[in-house]
């Protein structure tokens, strides 16, 4: 039996009047971007990734556009020291890009890390210690001195032998578990770390403030990174940055909210990987912005590439409906939402091609490389009309009647039904033709000749086959393919109406075939389809109206 009663909130309010976030509506620049990849990412691995993984891991994220790409943990294990090693030594890090390190505000770690980073042009060195009081009372048993005075330990450290070791080395500190602190203490231990560093505008200090665990309600986060963000010491020298996990599923709010606060960097991975329920997923933040009309500065354009790389490096999964990427978020099996895609298309395409506004699609997926016929309008029994009309045209040039586009739409609920699959383009294509094209019998037509009457009018001559019966008639009409229906109307007493004719070229060339479809009323008030294929679009015609009587 769950019982609530055992828990209680853990996180700390600032104090009031730090909600101006709220004001704001919308983000109107992207970050500073940092991959935490290949340390958070890669720590939470069940399987971690390879040397060489990492290496190729690393590429990929240089060629997305990160700027900024924590390597790793270099003093925690041997494989980490490796990694930050290879990068150096295979001279594989960009001049535009900075390398990022982590390590705990104790001296022998610290020591080792800038032993790794011999070498290194410019880096980053990210120094943390945990400040909750949780931690405080649980895990440290230190009172709230004790455990600033790790924090300016570690700044001072890291200050003294970045000054003794060659390379550009810029500081960043964490006040970890950040949520479940007092904002007033988190507030002093990085004003504290601060004093010691004294940032320039030429060497800004980072102050990063994770939400290690997800303790609140996004806004509770958002107003405490406003409280930091008014308040620490030399804000225009500081770059604010922060580092959301998932535990509560809400770090892309925590995130862009924490954005509105104030923050100017954020630390993430792609697709969420990360430890417990993942990081916050840089992917969607960056198209977030994007469907925003603003640039995110990473580049996203072969998403599937992206997504496949990073399944094999990781052995992780991107799901079919994670935000963006998957393989499954532009598709629409609904038949209102099918229709509505289909209609928006067009009016984007014929009226206003300078922004995209189509219903139930936040962005063009062509530009994440994704396909229109495979990704967007996918067919099932759930599927209606509009799907299936997108598909025949877009993909095969097919332009049908309203009323005959139901029943096409109808004809493939019922196979998708049947089969309990999703019909494939080909598979719509190939229906079409089975159910409107290639029905031979019982009815068919041998010969056709025609002979203009002087009223205007035309006479036929139709040689047909009923049942191995072969039989010719002469009838009028007042078109060629009035005649042909009334002379087999007359042939075998058949009782329909001639309602819908319509015509179209399949291809656009002098040599191209002609697509004609044809609707009848039966007796009973319902209609029947046809559709002919033929460089001669009145054998087209005739061929549409033979399907539409054999489908009586």
């Amino acid at each position: 039996m769950m019982n609530p009663n055992k828990y209680k909130r853990q996180y700390y309010m600032p104090p009031t009047g730090y909600q101006e976030w709220v004001t704001k509506d919308y983000v109107d620049k992207a970050p500073i971007w940092c991959s935490v990849d290949l340390r958070d990412g890669n720590q939470a691995l069940i399987i971690p990734m390879s040397l060489e993984q990492k290496i190729d891991f690393f590429k990929l994220l240089v060629k997305i556009g990160f700027k900024e790409i924590e390597v790793g943990f270099p003093a925690a294990s041997e494989t980490e020291y490796e990694f930050l090693r290879a990068l150096i030594e295979r001279n594989l890090i960009p001049a535009d890009v900075t390398v990022q390190v982590l390590t705990q505000a104790r001296e022998h770690i610290i020591r080792k890390t800038f032993e790794a980073l011999d070498g290194c042009k410019q880096a980053i060195v990210h120094v943390y210690n945990s400040t909750s009081f949780a931690q405080r009372q649980q895990v440290f048993k230190k009172s709230k001195e004790e455990i600033l005075n790790i924090a300016v330990a570690g700044a001072k450290l890291l200050k003294k032998l970045a000054e003794e070791t060659e390379g550009n080395f810029r500081f960043e500190y964490s006040p970890e578990s950040f949520t479940g602190t007092e904002p007033e203490y988190a507030l002093e231990v990085c004003n504290a770390v601060l004093d010691v560093w004294k940032p320039t505008p030429d060497k800004k200090a980072i102050i990063n403030l994770p939400s290690t665990v997800q303790l609140s309600m996004p806004h509770v986060y958002a107003s405490q990174i406003e409280y930091m963000n008014k308040n620490l010491n030399d804000r225009e020298n500081v770059i604010l940055s922060l580092h959301p996990h998932n535990d509560r599923g809400s770090g892309v709010c925590d995130a862009e909210m924490g954005i509105l606060a104030g923050a100017d960097r954020i630390e993430g991975t792609l697709f969420g990987n990360g430890e417990r329920t993942g990081n916050v997923d840089i992917v969607t933040l960056a198209l977030n912005l994007y469907s925003q009309g603003v640039s995110p500065g990473l580049d996203f354009s072969e998403m599937s590439d992206v997504c496949e790389k990073y399944e094999n490096y990781t052995g992780m999964k991107v799901d079919e409906r994670s935000p963006y990427s998957g393989a499954l978020v532009f598709a629409a099996f609904s038949g209102s939402h099918q229709d509505a895609i289909a209609k928006g298309m067009h009016w984007n395409e014929h009226v206003d091609s300078e922004h995209w506004t189509v219903p139930y699609l936040p962005i063009d997926p062509t530009d994440v490389g994704r396909n229109y016929d495979a990704d967007v309008i996918r067919i099932n029994s759930q599927s209606g009309k509009g799907g299936v009309e997108y598909i025949l045209e877009t993909k095969y040039g097919l332009n049908l009647p309203p009323k005959m586009r139901e029943t096409m739409g109808y004809a493939a609920k019922g196979l998708s039904d049947h089969l309990h699959k999703e019909l494939m383009p080909d598979e719509i294509f190939s229906l079409f033709k089975e159910t409107f094209e290639n029905v031979k019998n019982p009815y068919s037509i041998n010969e056709v000749h025609f002979r203009q009457l002087p009223d205007g009018g035309i006479e036929t001559e139709v040689t047909s086959v009923f049942e191995e019966n072969q039989i010719t008639t002469t009838a009028v009409g007042n078109g060629r393919l009035n005649a042909v229906s009334n002379a087999l109307k007359k042939a075998y007493d058949l009782k329909f109406d001639l309602v819908t004719y319509q015509e179209h070229a399949l291809e656009q060339s002098s040599s191209s075939k002609a697509i004609a479809y044809v609707g009848i009323r039966k007796p009973d008030g319902s209609l029947a389809w046809g559709a002919g294929v033929d460089p001669d679009i009145i054998r087209a015609s005739i061929d549409a109206l033979i399907v539409a009587i054999n489908n009586r």
